[in-house]
């Protein structure tokens, strides 16, 4: 996508898709903590479903464009600075995939299902426990890969 561009190009690419990803990221955190007030699902709470749906949907779009973009042109950008911020990628990345499970889990077993209500409570526990540490390592990886070029390119 960026690969004909000048370095300042480049960056400012990058920089679009980690802005339009980290409020991507907010619109998650925001449903996570609207789920988090919904522990009990009965035949009438047809909304709190819906609600879980579309986060699980949100979560799970987030992962993929991390995995499928994001980290991809960090990496790309990184390596044309050739300052050696991308070796980061390679502590980092691993880390961050590490986590991916979990959360695909939780997405695959509440997104289309009504079965494992019992245990939303404990999962939406553990996820948010996933979540902050990915959230985390994720800034680590812009810090290091992307903001650190910021001086470089104005």
């Amino acid at each position: 996508m960026l690969d004909q561009c000048t370095i300042e190009e480049r960056w400012q690419g990058v920089n679009e898709i980690v802005r339009r990803w980290l409020q991507e990221r907010q619109s998650v955190i925001v449903q996570f903590c609207a789920l988090t007030g919904v522990h009990e699902f009965t035949p009438k709470a047809e909304r709190s479903q819906l609600r879980l749906q579309k986060f699980c949907q949100l979560l799970t779009d987030y992962i993929s464009a991390g995995h499928f973009e994001v980290y991809y042109e960090l990496i790309r950008e990184a390596e044309a600075f050739e300052d050696g911020s991308a070796d980061i990628a390679t502590s980092l990345i691993p880390s961050i995939t590490d986590t991916t499970e979990t959360v695909l889990q939780f997405s695959d077993r509440y997104a289309d299902s009504e079965k494992h209500r019992d245990s939303l409570s404990k999962d939406l526990s553990k996820l948010g426990e996933v979540l902050a540490a990915r959230f985390e390592l994720e800034d680590q990886l812009i810090d290091v890969m992307h903001e650190a070029h910021r001086e470089q390119v104005a």
